[in-house]
């Protein structure tokens, strides 16, 4: 037979992570390490497994049926077998229960996990997102009955006892336009709360539980009268009558993922908190989630070059490997370096959520961390997007044939840009956290003190010139608002870039130390694409190229 090509093998997504290791050699208690590097091997024995399975068979989507053979409404939900094993590799892995723990670095940790899990989990990782999110929610709410009720099937490590929530905010005016919530909570004569209305999107609705948020009935109009109720889901087995599935989205990607559009006549409700404001109530879950979706970002852009990696050293073309062939080298490297930076920002700021929530974290770092969210956010959103379609790109005509697995990537990396807000929601937060708590000033701060760690003055002097460029910048449009808004993209992008670029040279010189200059050679590469993104404005030219 002629010449065949062979299919890329995973490396193992946590002994073969030389950037995870490092991490965790430089940060995590080694008091805790086995405990968690043994979860760690655990999910990337399955991560190799589950990449195994995929190839052997068809990837499915989740089936609804909603009536059964005889006209009773069931609403029932068919589940890939990754999602089915989901509940025992989480609690048994404590994929969610470590980010509770009390200690600093109980966020790190948990994201560690979710980081080796997150592909091979097929999105199962978007409802622990939401129960994440719910948990913290409740906990700030500071209701007893509700933390005493559902925290501990949420934190559960018994896949018994465990539950998933939902986050049912989207209805059909759109995402982020939450202040047009038709859905209605009323007070039936019982004084019970029941619910009425909606949703446009909901991810979770296989959990048991969920977050949602709805108008009171006689409340005024607008966002500030919303309030956040907590619902259940289940009679027992059965899925509550008041909530009615009306079918599956067919999406782009995350096809194993049951996103659902649902109705609730009537379903039971409990306030988390007082009867308005709910969207304030809710924000300690958005931070949650948002650092959810970068981790998850950065595990997409990890899997795409271990497998890129892999294929350029087997792919024979021109009579060399792909490895060996000058360009190709030179986009991995390009890649590489990129990546390396969306994951230095991404975990920091999971160590410093750990850090605030524990509160042991300094005045600059909580400050910084209400800035850096959203920056990462939207910067690793956006950059998964490119890596996946550069490495489809890597693996030639067989990166666009779907039973290779590949094209899946590119089509899951998409909805990292728009889920938990999208780039422009996020680049106009940012400019709300910039305009107060000296959040800029902070931040100037906390990379002071990453750059005094890294004792590079190539790097501080670069970040630095970029820090004076993005404020000068700011000030000059500060004069008009709309122009300030119009460029948030560039700003953001550009202090996101800033930061990273902190932090590698941070963990550069730790690796330095012990021998290894990779993470040197990423630094003089990201530096080398360059840290502004800062784009001049023309009104005019906006009007004329959108009218």
């Amino acid at each position: 037979m002629g010449f065949l090509q062979d299919a890329p093998q995973l490396a193992h997504p946590h002994r073969n992570d030389r950037l995870l290791l490092a991490l965790l050699d430089r940060v995590f208690p080694s008091k805790r390490r086995a405990a968690l590097d043994a979860d760690l091997d655990a999910l990337g024995d399955y991560a190799q497994m589950a990449w195994e399975r995929s190839g052997r068979s068809t990837r499915r989507k989740p089936v609804l049926t909603q009536w059964d053979a005889w006209g009773r409404r069931v609403d029932r939900i068919e589940l890939t077998t990754a999602w089915t094993e989901g509940p025992h590799l989480t609690t048994r892995h404590a994929v969610l229960a470590a980010g509770h723990e009390n200690h600093e670095h109980a966020r790190l940790e948990e994201f560690a996990r979710v980081y080796v899990y997150h592909i091979a989990s097929e999105f199962y990782t978007c409802p622990l997102a939401m129960t994440d999110g719910a948990a913290t929610a409740l906990k700030a709410s500071g209701n007893p009955s509700l933390i005493e009720r559902a925290l501990p099937h949420f934190l559960s490590r018994d896949p018994n006892h465990f539950w998933l929530s939902g986050q049912w905010m989207t209805e059909n005016a759109g995402g982020s336009d939450v202040g047009n919530t038709e859905t209605v909570a009323r007070q039936d004569a019982d004084g019970q709360w029941r619910l009425y209305g909606r949703k446009w999107f909901s991810s979770a609705v296989v959990g048991e539980a969920a977050l949602a948020l709805a108008r009171p009935e006689g409340a005024g109009t607008g966002t500030a009268a919303l309030a956040l109720f907590y619902v259940e889901t289940m009679n027992g087995t059965e899925r509550k009558p008041e909530l009615i599935i009306d079918r599956l989205k067919d999406k782009l990607g995350t096809h194993e993922l049951p996103t659902a559009e649902i109705h609730l006549d009537g379903l039971p409700a409990t306030p988390v908190s007082e009867l308005a404001h709910g969207v304030r109530q809710v924000a300690p879950m958005l931070n949650v989630t948002r650092t959810w979706n970068a981790i998850c970002a950065v595990a997409s852009m990890a899997r795409a070059i271990a497998l890129v990696r892999d294929y350029a050293s087997r792919r024979q073309a021109f009579g060399r490997t792909l490895i060996e062939q000058p360009l190709h080298a030179q986009t991995l490297a390009d890649m590489q370096a990129e990546f390396e930076g969306a994951f230095a920002l991404a975990f920091e700021v999971a160590y410093l959520l750990g850090r605030v929530e524990q509160k042991v974290a300094t005045l600059q770092e909580t400050a910084s961390l209400r800035l850096l969210t959203p920056l990462a956010k939207l910067w690793t959103g956006k950059m998964a997007v490119s890596l996946c379609s550069e490495a489809l790109e890597c693996f030639g005509g067989a990166g666009y044939i779907e039973d290779t697995g590949l094209p899946q990537l590119l089509r899951d990396a998409q909805v990292y840009a728009i889920w938990e807000g999208t780039t422009n929601v996020l680049s106009l937060d940012s400019l709300r956290a910039l305009a107060g708590n000296n959040s800029f000033a902070a931040l100037r701060k906390v990379i002071t003190g990453w750059l005094g760690e890294a004792h590079n003055a190539q790097a501080s002097f670069a970040i630095h010139a970029a820090l004076d460029a993005a404020a000068t910048h700011m000030d000059a449009q500060k004069v008009e608002r709309s122009v300030l808004e119009a460029g948030a993209r560039g700003i953001a992008t550009t202090l996101a870039r800033c930061a990273a670029a902190a932090l590698m040279a941070r963990q550069s010189a730790w690796s330095s130390s012990r021998g290894d200059e990779r993470p040197a050679a990423a630094l003089r590469r990201f530096l080398g694409h360059g840290l502004l993104r800062l784009s001049d404005i023309s009104g005019e030219d906006t009007r004329l190229l959108t009218e």
